[in-house]
């Protein structure tokens, strides 16, 4: 017998549902699982991953104290490509949400070289490479990276470290550099920060869809039920011709 998120990984497929959301009381295996083996990426998109939209109290931090961070719930490690698709996606939704350009800081425990590591160079060439893309996508944001956490949120910091810098210390996007880190920012930040946190926004996909932590409350998940029923009216505005075809379909 088919478990529930088969059955709604299908709907959503087959356009008799606009957008999926679950989780509450399933592991993130078994509501990714049935999405990624039913629903395809959207055209042009080359990885699925995650992204969190993270509400904090204090309004100086991100866009008004918006803030989004990726990839906290899908790819262990990253490599470049995947980083800068990453970076790219986020970013999409950070403006389509927001209609704000965003400003997107690749993260690292190094800013502008003060430290040397193979992961380094992986986020200094995604950071390159995102904004390539974005450039190439019509997509108008701004990348910096590698960029230390206080450089790319506190003002007085950035100053210091990076003043001519367009992102640091105005950072509303956020790029971890591996999912270990990702995971364990993002819950800190809503633990320790008390933030409302509206995730997992999965990104990528042919269709809308969110998996929703077991620890989210019930004001969690109608923030991800509004973000997915924003994403589902105009969601070809993110991903353009998402949705035109069924599974199984080819791609033209």
């Amino acid at each position: 017998m088919l478990k529930p998120n088969y059955f709604g990984a299908m709907m959503v497929a087959m356009h008799q549902a606009d957008g999926l959301i679950s989780g509450t009381n399933e592991f993130t295996g078994s509501v990714l699982r049935p999405l990624f083996q039913i629903i395809q990426l959207a055209p042009q998109a080359t990885v699925a991953s995650s992204c969190m939209v993270m509400e904090v109290e204090d309004s100086q931090f991100g866009e008004r104290g918006v803030l989004f961070m990726a990839d906290c719930g899908v790819i262990p490690d990253p490599n470049v490509e995947q980083l800068a698709e990453i970076a790219v996606d986020t970013a999409r939704l950070a403006r389509h949400l927001l209609n704000v350009r965003p400003r997107v800081a690749l993260l690292s425990f190094s800013t502008k070289g003060s430290a040397t590591h193979p992961s380094i160079g992986k986020v200094q060439a995604a950071t390159a490479l995102a904004q390539q893309k974005a450039d190439q996508r019509g997509l108008d944001a701004t990348f910096d990276g590698e960029l230390q956490l206080d450089a790319a949120l506190v003002r007085e910091i950035a100053e210091r470290k990076l003043p001519e810098s367009q992102v640091a210390g105005r950072a509303n996007v956020l790029i971890f550099p591996d999912l270990n880190s990702g995971n364990i920012g993002s819950k800190l930040v809503r633990v320790i920060g008390r933030a409302n946190a509206y995730g997992q926004i999965l990104l990528g996909l042919d269709r809308p869809a969110a998996d929703v932590s077991r620890g989210s409350n019930a004001h969690d998940i109608l923030g991800v039920a509004a973000i997915v029923g924003v994403q589902a009216v105009d969601y070809e505005l993110l991903y353009p011709g998402a949705g035109r075809k069924l599974p199984g379909e080819p791609r033209e």
